[in-house]
């Protein structure tokens, strides 16, 4: 018999097509929702018995103390370490397991795994079980293949990516699972073209502004100061003066889609007055208090300090300048742009994998929001970090949600090559 090569791994990966279909089939039909954090221990449990089989050393982490968790909901994270017979570099493959709400407008049952037209279909097919399918078939077909590996692989499932990552990347890196020597390339299968590289995201700053009032009969406003009103003279600042500041500033970044080449904010939500609910007549009261929830993302040009203090100064301003006007700002999240270097070893490594396996060359992207980069590099201090997996990002979070079946093959042939590359390369 002739000496595996590297084509040995991709036959392995082309004559496995139909068993990544049917993993994330399986994967999918996990309802693995967040909030609450349903199915995250049946899901972790799943992926870590399918891996232990392969000879995986496997490791349940549950997130204790982390936002949502609980008996009812623990965050648990599964976490698999196939070790080499040589001593060499650790390549870890992270993803998410959990997905949001399936939400309306679905032609598919969100939970089914529904396989037409070449496509899968299903709530976290793109985002990102289908990526999670391709870096087990990828690294199974590796170990497969007979070739000699040295150094470790590992594959991770984690929880609560879409509400932040507090209960399972941040968690877990905060006690050292991606940080070096343990772990040296990162790389995490979101959905970002088969074709694309993504070495960083946009900073995000989530705070909530409430603007106070004094109640008063409806039928006598003048006996009282409307906080809607307030709020009304904070949304005429931001729409006169901070949205055109924000619109003249533009990133170096190769930031996707190009209108996220600038700063940007959106008002998530407001109220102000009677709750809502309730479905009998309202009081007629003046409101007393109005909140206002804003989601600023922001470039790695801008600090944070600069961003919130911009916001800050419009609500000063009225404050000089408008009667009554009294206000309150609390931050609710932040993080930092995070960007890794293009010509660093897993990003050049997998931008050379692409061109070899699709014949095009990669395009180095940044992602307009968050993932779990920001954890790896800011709690890990692990720079090697970048996204790369199949799925189309603008389908993410969206109705009848689908993942090629192509591409997942092809993103797998991809994942496989920059392993092994970054297994053997020579360290400097």
């Amino acid at each position: 018999m002739s000496a595996p090569t590297l084509q040995t791994v991709m036959d392995l990966i082309e004559g496995r097509t139909d068993e990544l279909v049917a993993l994330t089939q399986d994967l999918i039909r996990f309802p693995t929702i967040n909030p609450p954090g349903e199915a995250y221990r049946p899901c972790a449990e799943y992926i870590g018995e399918r891996l232990k089989r392969r000879g995986f050393t496997v490791e349940y982490v549950r997130g204790e103390g982390s936002p949502g968790d609980s008996d009812q909901y623990p965050r648990t994270n599964v976490i698999a370490r196939w070790q080499g017979s040589e001593p060499g570099p650790c390549v870890h493959f992270n993803s998410h397991i959990d997905v949001v709400e399936v939400g309306a407008g679905w032609t598919v049952d969100p939970f089914a795994g529904v396989v037409k037209d070449g496509r899968v279909y299903g709530r976290g097919a793109c985002d990102m079980k289908g990526g999670l399918a391709a870096s087990i078939i990828a690294v199974e077909a590796l170990i497969d293949s007979g070739l000699p590996l040295p150094g470790a692989l590992e594959i991770s499932g984690t929880v609560d990516e879409e509400s932040g990552g507090y209960g399972g990347v941040a968690y877990l890196a905060e006690r050292g699972w991606f940080s070096e020597p343990r772990v040296n390339h990162v790389i995490i299968p979101e959905p970002l073209n088969v074709d694309r590289v993504c070495i960083g995201h946009r900073g995000v700053w989530w705070a909530e502004i409430e603007t106070k009032g004094r109640i008063a009969h409806g039928s006598m406003p003048f006996l009282g100061d409307s906080a809607i009103r307030h709020m009304g003279a904070v949304m005429e600042e931001f729409e006169s003066r901070l949205y055109p500041a924000m619109a003249a500033r533009h990133s170096d970044m190769p930031v996707v889609p190009e209108g996220a080449r600038q700063s940007t904010m959106n008002i998530n939500s407001i109220h102000g007055g009677q709750a809502e609910g309730f479905d009998g007549l309202p009081a007629p009261c003046v409101a007393d208090s109005s909140r206002m929830i804003i989601d600023r993302r922001f470039l790695i040009e801008e600090t944070l300090e600069d961003v919130k203090g911009e916001v800050k100064a419009i609500l000063d301003g009225l404050a000089a300048q408008r009667h009554g006007f009294r206000y309150e700002m609390r931050d609710l999240f932040q993080v930092a742009p995070s960007m890794a270097d293009r010509d660093g070893p897993v990003a050049s490594t997998t931008a050379a994998a692409i061109e070899t396996i699709l014949g095009r060359k990669a395009q180095f992207v940044c992602s307009p929001g968050t993932y779990d980069q920001k954890h790896v590099d800011r709690i890990g201090k692990l720079k090697d970090c970048i996204a790369y997996g199949p799925g189309v990002l603008d389908l993410a979070h969206q109705p009848d949600e689908w993942v090629g079946i192509d591409d997942m093959t092809n993103s797998a042939k991809v994942m496989a090559r920059a392993a092994y590359d970054l297994l053997t390369r020579k360290r400097g």
